[in-house]
């Protein structure tokens, strides 16, 4: 089926030089949270049962190694220059997008394919064994998107930055819909009682949610969500 959403053309697009300072920092804490979120086990732990002393290690290693390369202009957005001048331009993608997007994708699919998991195991026995499956499927999950992100099969971790108009939207729109998802998953998590009847109602608000979302990113109507083409508009 054609795409028949908004679109933009990369002729049309301002052409940023120089990344503003407050553009650079308000990026860091993007990366902060990607990262602190990679060992999937010990971020359970954290919603779970709240923040402990080893929450707090690896917060200081994650806020000392993205700080680092952040100064060293290694974290996507917090680049004094921007890499990507023409989102139709075909320039080699340098390592750092390679794995910050790799643990991007991580951090988007890992948990809510285990989330959704979770609640379709408790809504069909009852039982809630989400702890069971992030301890046991959680790390198979993550090697093989880090494979996926090393063979450079995932949007925006390939070996050019030719299909970065059409990449990227691919993964706003799923920052959008899985962002919208966990969070009202989490709220519902804490005002509901944990038992079968409600465990379905859960999963059907989740996975309805991942859909609209998802379906208003697919048409371009939420923020980066628009195919950027190259060439310029010809209007007759």
């Amino acid at each position: 089926m054609a795409y028949s959403g908004r679109i933009e053309y990369a002729d049309e697009r301002k052409i940023r030089q120089r990344n503003k300072k407050m553009y650079r920092v308000a990026h860091w804490p993007i990366w902060i949270w990607v990262f602190f979120l990679a060992p999937g086990p010990l971020t359970f732990s954290l919603f779970a049962h709240g923040f402990n002393r080893w929450n707090a290690m690896w917060l200081g290693v994650v806020l000392l190694g993205t700080g680092i390369a952040g100064l060293c202009a290694q974290l996507p957005g917090v680049e004094p220059r921007p890499y990507i001048l023409r989102f139709d331009e075909d320039r080699p993608n340098p390592m750092y997008r390679k794995v910050c997007y790799t643990f991007a994708w991580n951090a988007l699919l890992n948990f809510a394919l285990l989330n959704m998991a979770g609640l379709l195991g408790a809504a069909i026995t009852g039982k809630w064994q989400l702890k069971q499956i992030y301890e046991y499927g959680y790390s198979p999950l993550c090697a093989l998107i880090l494979l996926l992100g090393l063979m450079g099969k995932l949007p925006r971790v390939g070996r050019s930055t030719k299909g970065e108009g059409i990449e990227r939207r691919y993964f706003y729109g799923t920052v959008w819909a899985v962002t919208a998802a966990q969070t009202i998953l989490l709220v519902l998590w804490k005002l509901m009682p944990e038992n079968r009847e409600t465990s379905a109602i859960k999963l059907v608000i989740f996975v309805g949610v991942l859909g609209l979302v998802g379906s208003l990113a697919g048409r371009g109507i939420l923020p980066r969500t628009r195919p950027i083409l190259p060439g310029e508009l010809i209007v007759e």
